[in-house]
């Protein structure tokens, strides 16, 4: 979808939009949410942050999809000017000259590989330094993004929220002074807990009754809450329950190449964990876990892909990856 598909479509008579969940755990799915609610959304954000009519903001994510869908509502919502460039890993090779030279853009959302990508370049750096307010959602932000984002001047924040909440409905910092792991929910927005520790979130302006997640939490009043991993992301093996994220976070730092942490299924123990990895020697990746992990942890196989299955918008594709590892296994 380009733009002007999504203006027309916005400003048509009909009530709701058409929008597409991103598959990252199963398949893709469409869904009709109204145009009132999305309003609602982009002002709570644009309340939030501080935006006026005299701000710019960037599109550069893929308009199929609710996150870029709400930079153009806020944009109309607050009557900022935007600046529409192509869906890629690299917003900035796309910036029209007039924006280089003489357009400061103000609020940018992107997704994390396009920032991680923006971060190897000296001249991507420094504009990317110049945004006031960048929100990165879409996918999770590994440990040493977060490191090189930290000391940036302006405000950088990671999302938290899906398709069904028409974008988010927490921030955190992830620079300066208040940077944090713990997700502030907006004021209209109240959270809490199902018995299996899931995210419950009620925010009655953008989504009709309360909507449970499978994202498991920890809540503190005053803080907020901050994501242990989903529900359907815990590996039963031998009655020991192991969050897949949390494994990942532990490897992040020390592996070499793109990897996934998924499972399966084992006469023995019910599951077992899998590494899924880009790279050809296993016995590094072997080494690699056995130093870092503990043992309850450490993956029980190794399978090399050509390439991680990651879903449309640059998160794992979780599916796929089990996929892959229970081939032969039935």
């Amino acid at each position: 979808m380009v733009l002007k598909e999504f203006l027309r479509e916005w400003n048509s008579d009909a009530a709701t939009i058409t929008v597409h969940t991103s598959g990252s755990t199963g398949t893709p799915k469409s869904m009709s949410v109204e145009k009132k609610r999305m309003l609602a959304s982009a002002r709570i954000t644009c309340d939030f942050l501080g935006l006026t009519a005299s701000d710019t903001a960037l599109l550069c994510m893929n308009l199929n999809y609710i996150g870029a869908k709400m930079v153009v509502v806020r944009s109309i919502e607050r009557g900022m000017s935007l600046c529409d460039v192509p869906p890629s890993g690299h917003p900035y090779a796309d910036l029209p000259e007039q924006w280089r030279k003489h357009g400061r853009i103000t609020f940018a959302a992107m997704v994390p590989m396009q920032v991680y990508n923006a971060l190897e370049s000296p001249e991507e750096t420094e504009w990317l330094r110049s945004i006031d307010h960048l929100i990165i959602g879409g996918g999770a932000i590994d440990s040493r993004l977060e490191r090189k984002l930290r000391p940036f001047p302006n405000h950088v924040w990671s999302t938290y929220g899906m398709t069904e909440t028409l974008s988010h409905i927490a921030l955190r910092r992830l620079n300066g002074d208040d940077a944090s792991e713990w997700y502030k929910p907006f004021d209209t927005v109240e959270i809490s807990q199902t018995a299996d520790g899931c995210l419950v979130i009620d925010a009655p302006l953008i989504h009709e009754g309360k909507l449970e997640t499978n994202d498991r939490v920890e809540i503190v009043k005053g803080k907020g809450f901050r994501i242990l991993g989903r529900k359907d992301n815990v590996i039963n093996s031998g009655g020991i329950k192991i969050q897949i994220e949390e494994v990942e976070r532990n490897l992040r730092l020390f592996m070499p190449v793109p990897f996934l942490i998924t499972r399966v299924h084992d006469e023995k123990f019910g599951e077992c964990v899998v590494l899924l990895t880009e790279a050809t020697d296993m016995a590094e990746m072997s080494e690699i876990c056995h130093n870092v992990l503990p043992n309850y942890w450490v993956p029980r196989r190794y399978i090399h892909v050509d390439k991680i299955p990651i879903a449309g918008n640059d998160k794992p594709a979780r599916a796929e990856a089990e996929r892959i590892a229970n081939l032969g296994k039935e």
